[in-house]
């Protein structure tokens, strides 16, 4: 096996894994310190701290879905597994992206498994409650956009006979 090619799984497990033990950490942070429906101010009005449980996917959409939301989920890490693998050593930003993607999953994937609902804590104005994974998931999915972009073909531009050549 060459060297290196290893790295890019093990960058994205990383990533994956961190954001996994920080979104956990609050996640019982806030179920310890906050009963459910209380709510504590730490910017005015503006950023509160909120636990609440939901049970669909984000915003609440879909509730009852469990068993979909968890074939999803897994889907999601699997495809984040196999897409750094291919990758290999090329892009830190897409493997961490991916990272972040498969971590923030696995973050609300356990609570669903743990408590049949995703615990959600940050409430900003004007916003649905969220949770880190949440935040973790655009993240890595805004990474993997970025990146497809500045990665996208260069446009052919047209002969002066107006033929692409």
């Amino acid at each position: 096996m060459r060297r290196g090619v290893l790295r890019g799984p093990r960058i994205t497990a990383a990533w994956a894994l961190g954001t996994l033990a920080a979104d956990q950490a609050a996640k019982w942070a806030v179920g310890r310190w906050l009963r459910p429906g209380e709510s504590v101010a730490l910017v005015g009005e503006a950023v509160r701290l909120t636990h609440v449980t939901n049970r669909g996917a984000a915003f609440g959409l879909m509730e009852g879905r469990y068993g979909l939301f968890v074939v999803a989920t897994l889907a999601v890490v699997v495809l984040a597994g196999v897409l750094a693998a291919r990758m290999g050593p090329r892009s830190s930003r897409t493997l961490a992206g991916l990272g972040l993607a498969a971590g923030g999953a696995s973050g609300n994937l356990v609570d669903r498994l743990r408590h049949g609902a995703v615990l959600d804590f940050i409430d900003v104005a004007a916003w649905p409650v969220f949770n880190l994974a949440d935040t973790a998931i655009v993240a890595g999915v805004a990474l993997l956009l970025w990146h497809l972009a500045r990665e996208a073909p260069p446009t052919v531009a047209p002969h002066p006979d107006g033929s692409e050549r």
